[in-house]
């Protein structure tokens, strides 16, 4: 991370690490400045830091760092404080001049924020509207950043498409441009001992920069044997017309497939048809679930009964029910018999493929007048009818391809796949 930072020829640099913990960031970044920086270069490190535990060996570490940098005569002042990053960077009064940084380094908090909390308040106050610790201390970071400057975060992927982000999003791309973006390709690897689940980018941002094109770069894991880059233009990144302002990373080897998507560019209501979560919530229905068919009942698909883009049912070894009881109670729930596109509505990364749709006909399930789809299945429909068979199909084998696929990583953490 701290590698990622433009070395300036001379000066005087400002650095904020407004969630330093040990000082790991800040330490690899007085490392940098010592080893690449100009000699004539001066540095100032601010830390924040409220875990009183934390902020006692955020001290050694740093008084470390002091001790080497003066060892090789370079002037290095440093500062901690004990206060809320938030409180204190959303207070105009805090800061004599703004904005008063030339680099920040952070590795943020992890936390939602309520709509109603005091943090929340002191955000508004300055003009942030976010949801989230990691995006409030990123939005802040850059208020506090002098022109040019330049921000380096290790922040969850979250942001790039969720939809309580969008502000954020358009906040960040409106006073700073997206210089570097790097993805881990591996969950389980590159942060194995914190058992983290939370898919996690690096990214630069430069404050009043005009966006140019953008680095992604990709390693699997923490040690960055297999590190590699290429350079995309910035609508690769976020599509001029999106309003959302969703921001795509390229999978490694993707681009291909990202300029075949764009023959594709259409959506369900273009062919007249829609897309719903299945309606069975099993738990609400347990009286009603069955191992086995019977009669009187109607089959029941689970996401294990559209394994590998094909039906199988019933499945005798599984643990899931089979077919549902049909009444007064369940027959609301139910769809007409017919032919359906059905997709998964979870998946992780590591799988390999990340949407997986397969056909399901009324036909292949014992002729039944009726079909129950659980609540992780979405189902593709014409007016909760079936659908042709041969445009089922179509939908299906271009949704199971390797274009879609790529396009789809691009796009999205390991998120469900909702309707």
């Amino acid at each position: 991370m701290a590698s990622l930072f433009t070395v300036p020829v001379e000066g005087h640099i400002r650095l904020l690490d407004p969630g330093a913990g040990l000082g790991a960031l800040a330490a690899a970044f007085i490392q940098t400045w010592q080893q690449r920086f100009d000699v004539k270069s001066t540095l100032d490190v601010t830390a924040y830091e409220l875990d009183d535990d934390l902020r006692k060996k955020l001290d050694v570490h740093l008084e470390a760092c002091q001790t080497s940098a003066g060892a090789h005569k370079r002037k290095l002042t440093i500062e901690v404080f004990p206060n809320d990053f938030i409180e204190v960077a959303a207070n105009p009064l805090a800061f004599n001049i703004r904005p008063i940084f030339t680099h920040v380094i952070l590795n943020p908090p992890y936390k939602k924020i309520s709509s109603d909390s005091q943090h929340r308040k002191w955000l508004r106050e300055c003009g942030i509207e976010t949801v989230n610790l990691y995006s409030a201390f990123i939005a802040l970071s850059l208020q506090l950043l002098a022109k040019q400057g330049e921000l380096v975060a290790i922040i969850p992927r979250s942001f790039c498409n969720g939809p309580y982000y969008k502000p954020f999003r358009k906040f960040i791309l409106q006073v700073a441009s997206l210089d570097h973006i790097h993805l881990f390709d591996s969950r389980d690897k590159a942060f194995k001992d914190e058992e983290v689940l939370q898919e996690n980018v690096i990214i630069k941002l430069i404050r009043g920069k005009a966006q140019g094109v953008v680095t992604v770069s990709h390693c699997t894991d923490g040690s960055f044997d297999d590190y590699r880059e290429s350079v995309c233009d910035f609508d690769e990144i976020v599509k001029g017309a999106d309003s959302e302002k969703f921001i795509h990373i390229p999978e490694s080897g993707g681009s291909a497939a990202a300029l075949l998507i764009k023959q594709f560019y259409h959506t369900l209501s273009d062919l007249g048809l829609e897309i719903s979560t299945g309606p069975v919530v099993d738990f609400r229905l347990k009286s009603h679930l069955r191992k086995v068919p019977e009669c009187g009942t109607v089959p029941l698909l689970y996401p294990c009964h559209v394994a590998d883009s094909h039906v199988v049912w019933p499945l005798e070894k599984s643990k899931k029910a089979n077919a549902l009881l049909l009444d007064e109670h369940t027959r609301r729930w139910l769809y007409p018999a017919g032919c359906y596109a059905v997709v998964k509505r979870f998946s992780a990364k590591e799988e390999k493929r990340r949407v997986m749709a397969t056909v399901v006909r009324s036909i292949d399930l014992g002729n039944s007048d009726r079909i129950a789809f659980e609540n992780h299945l979405n189902v593709i429909h014409f007016h909760k009818q079936g659908i042709p068979e041969e445009l089922a199909y179509g939908i299906c084998a271009y949704l199971n391809s390797t274009m879609v696929d790529r396009n789809f990583r691009a796009f999205t953490p390991s998120l469900p796949v909702r309707g």
